[in-house]
């Protein structure tokens, strides 16, 4: 084999390796599109439902409302006098948009010290630890993405607290990932193989 060959061959795999992370599926409204332009998300939802027991669906609706599917998502900036940056809304980043310290305090307590949250299993895996925290201390179903991504949003405390009934626009939100993890559901159960 010619070296130029081997070279191609070598910058190809490496291309192909930190694909998907800046870019956003091309149809976000359909499950089944996802999963074929994506496969290694649907195998990562995969083995977090079977870990955690959060269903794919709603992994997905969540992430979609999170970060559109892209890695590498950070918050806007926020700008003084509309000019002069001052930082990012939040700390939040990757796909499930944790923030520092909720994601170190998963990384502490599930040992996972080099997970990264622009890596789609460990973001899925940092979901499906929370969610199933949810659902143990609030009584939340996994299954149940509006109230799910409440708690996400607002924190168990906040969840509990209702402090969302303050946050109309949330509780819009809410009900939005509510419909897409139904509907997601729907399109996953005839395109799964």
């Amino acid at each position: 084999m010619s070296r130029t060959l081997r070279a191609s061959i070598l910058l190809l795999a490496l291309a192909s390796c930190g694909g998907g992370n800046s870019s956003a599926p091309k149809n976000m409204d359909d499950a089944c599109a996802i999963v074929r332009q994506r496969p290694a998300y649907f195998s990562a939802m995969r083995a977090t439902e079977r870990k955690w027991g959060v269903p794919v669906h709603v992994q997905m609706a969540a992430i979609y409302q999170e970060s559109k599917f892209i890695g590498n998502a950070r918050t806007p900036h926020q700008f003084a006098l509309g000019v002069i940056p001052m930082g990012r809304q939040s700390s939040a980043y990757g796909y499930s948009q944790a923030l520092d310290g909720t994601w170190e305090e998963y990384q502490k307590e599930q040992r996972r010290h080099g997970a990264k949250r622009d890596r789609i299993n460990d973001a899925t895996d940092f979901m499906g630890w929370y969610m199933s925290e949810s659902s143990d201390k609030l009584g939340i179903s996994r299954g149940d993405a509006e109230a799910q991504y409440l708690a996400y949003h607002e924190g168990r405390t906040g969840y509990a607290n209702q402090s969302y009934l303050n946050k109309p626009w949330l509780v819009d939100v809410a009900a939005a990932i509510g419909r897409r993890s139904t509907m997601y559901a729907e399109q996953l159960s005839y395109c799964r193989r």
